[in-house]
């Protein structure tokens, strides 16, 4: 349920592909979109600004396998091309507190107690999430948030595997540090 705009263009100008790319690009937006959607979300914390940023995602997908060139992994691909549109958009952003990161599009249920501690686990964790070094950060949200093999990590992040396994540990350890402990530990 993605909002017409820009993307309507790129799915009128798919017969005007060579072979089998359109049926791959349609495969993927299908496959991939939300994912892609989440991978946004969780880092812009504005659901308008993920949804223009995951559209621009395939936008620039689309365009660069119309113009036949070769993508090995398209989720990989995907992943790498949305995750350079956030940086984009986080150089021409200006600072802005994490507060009000967290006060953009997030509604926190209110008809059930267990649900709104759970919300409230959630952005306490993403809050120290947000918080660490980069480097960790996006690996964490790449391997738990977005549930992706630390191949696929590796390929977006261009990194090898063993780097990615040492920065999720390191990441991992570093979340642990940040989280109180509580006195029945």
């Amino acid at each position: 349920a993605w909002p017409a705009g820009k993307i309507y263009l790129v799915f009128t100008s798919l017969s005007m592909s060579k072979p089998g790319t359109s049926e791959l690009f349609l495969k993927a937006y299908e496959d991939y979109s939300d994912a892609i959607f989440r991978f946004c979300y969780v880092r812009v914390r504005q659901r308008d600004l993920a949804l223009d940023i995951t559209q621009e995602t395939f936008i620039k997908t689309w365009e660069y396998l119309r113009a036949d060139k070769e993508v090995r992994n398209l989720r990989a691909f995907l992943y790498q091309v949305a995750r350079n549109l956030i940086t984009d958009y986080s150089r021409k952003k200006k600072e802005s507190s994490l507060d009000n990161l967290m006060n953009h599009g997030f509604d926190a249920p209110t008809d059930d107690d267990h649900q709104l501690y759970d919300v409230l686990d959630v952005k306490y964790l993403v809050r120290i999430i947000q918080g660490m070094d980069g480097k960790y950060r996006d690996v964490i949200l790449m391997r738990y948030v977005d549930e992706l093999p630390i191949k696929e990590i590796a390929d977006i992040i261009g990194e090898s595997k063993n780097v990615v396994s040492v920065r999720i540990h390191r990441g991992l350890q570093q979340v642990r540090n940040l989280i109180p402990k509580s006195n029945g530990s």
